[in-house]
Parts: C-alpha cells; structure tokens; sequence
C-alpha cells in the first residue's frame, strides 16, 4: 500500500507548501557549509511507524542528508528511546524537520493507539480495523499505521467492495423492493470476486439480508448483549462486524459477544500525535556549536 512513489508524492507536496521558496530563516541563520548531527527521540512510550516516510523528507529536502533508522516500524519503544539519527546538511536538516515530524509523530500515534484496542482485545477472535474517516490525501499512511500497531485494514476505498449502508438500502427500497430482493439484484449485479458487505441497525433485518448471500454483516450501534444474539442468529453463515459506540471503554465487552471484526474510526479521525523530537547534538562549520533543543 505504502510505495515509494506514494510517499515521495505526499511528502514533496508538504514540503512544497511548507517551504515554497526556501527556508528563510535557514539561509540567514545557517551557512552554507554548516553540518549537522541531530536524534530522533521519544518524549514519551509508544509503537514507531512511518520511518520510510521520516526518511523521506530529508532525502527530497536534500539527498546529502543520511538518515538511520534505530528501530523498525510496529516496534515499541519507551521514553527517551532514540528512534532515528539524521546526518548532513544543517540546513536541509532544519528545513525536513517539521515535515518529517509532522509525519512520523501522527503515524505513531495511530500505530500506539491501534495497539490500544488490539490489546484490550485479545484473547478473543475479533479483528481491530479501522474505517475510511482518515485525513484527505494520508489514507496510505494511516492505514499503514494502523497495521504497525497490530490492526488490521477495512476496504481502501469505495472501489474495493460492495457495501451497503443505511442509506443505500433506503434508495434500493424506495420502489417498492423488499431488502432480500434489493440486495439479491445487487448480489447478481457484480462479479463472484467481489465482496459485499450490508449494515443493518436492528436486530429483524439479519435473517432478510443473509437470505441475499452476504459476506459480511455489519451491526451498527448494537450493544454487547444485541451483538451476542446477532452472532447466535448469523450463525456463521457471514462474516460478522461490529460498529459504532467502539472506544476504549466498550472495546473489550464487543468483542466478548463473538464478533469477527470491530471497526474503529476513532484509530484516524481523532487521534493524538505522539510527541517526539528531533534534538540537534552536533552542529560542524560554524560557531554554532552544542546542543540545540526543537
């Protein structure tokens, strides 16, 4: 999902709106020949992801510039960790840095919140995925956080799958269908390969969309009792998700009630960046030299 292409696109443009004709402030301050050692480290615990996209904005600021990765993506790591060492131009290396903060600090905190929800989960058989509520234009990027935090990903896009929600079913009934056969003309309409999901939002419409051969039904806004039964009258006979009311309070008593899957929005609409920072420790070719704190 995360190619190199997909990368350098999003990152260029940040860089690109970020510094348009250059960093001002650099070129007065910084000389030209000045170099730069600086740490990537973490202010508080946490699960690294994004280290090819960190990476990236110092290659395309200035290719002079090296970095090293110290950790991998999906790893934890603790507070003080040293997660990545940047070398080369000072003025590049300023230039990159709140692009390539920006960046790694939000996929990290997607990765550590996922890993939030897959351990409140665990030992049971439900899936943590995440949704399509993701920033405009970051949804490679986010969802692969979503991954290194141990979750795992829904349909990438509204071309991925047949998914039917609400109002979906509200248009296909308006003339008159009733929802099995509504939906066994939608089940004769694509191809066997493609997958078909149906929401529903009471507990009368399971029996009438598996009577259409869904693959997946979703249940939304069921409380955990309601799931239960549903998963009892599904049976097995489509894949089960559960939406809605899913935060960390209320993670662990869904996936108690046998659901196969729990869809998060909550994983990339509202998540915190972690705090991380990028500490310059060695400044070459100039007077400048010591500690600098960013």
């Amino acid at each position: 999902m995360l190619s190199t292409t997909a990368i350098e696109t999003v990152v260029r443009a940040a860089l690109d709106e970020d510094a348009p004709w250059g960093d001002l402030t650099s070129e007065v301050l910084i000389p030209a020949d000045a170099t730069a050692t600086a740490r990537l480290v973490a202010r508080e615990h946490g699960v690294f992801s994004g280290g090819a996209v960190f990476e990236s904005a110092f290659r395309l600021t200035d290719p002079a510039i090296t970095v090293t990765l110290l950790t991998t993506d999906g790893a934890p790591f603790a507070t003080g960790d040293v997660l990545a060492e940047v070398t080369g131009p000072a003025r590049g290396i300023l230039q990159a840095e709140r692009i390539g903060l920006n960046f790694v600090q939000r996929m990290s905190g997607i990765a550590t919140l996922t890993a939030r929800y897959v351990a409140e989960t665990a030992g049971t058989r439900a899936r943590i995925v995440d949704t399509r509520k993701t920033t405009p234009g970051l949804r490679a990027f986010e969802r692969t956080a979503v991954r290194d935090g141990g979750g795992h990903n829904h349909r990438f896009s509204l071309s991925d799958a047949v998914m039917a929600k609400d109002n979906h079913l509200a248009v296909l009934q308006s003339g008159g269908l009733g929802l099995t056969e509504a939906l066994l003309l939608v089940r004769d309409r694509i191809s066997h390969t493609t997958h078909l999901e149906v929401e529903v939002d009471r507990i009368d419409q399971i029996e009438a969309v598996l009577a259409a051969r869904v693959d997946t039904i979703m249940l939304d806004n069921f409380d955990p009792d309601r799931l239960a039964e549903g998963v009892r009258l599904v049976a097995g006979r489509a894949i089960v998700e559960a939406s809605g009311g899913v935060n960390l309070d209320t993670v662990r008593a869904i996936a108690l009630s046998g659901v196969d899957v729990i869809s998060v929005g909550a994983l990339t609409h509202s998540v915190r960046s972690l705090d991380l920072g990028l500490d310059v420790v060695v400044l070459a070719g100039t007077e400048l030299d010591g500690a600098v704190r960013n």
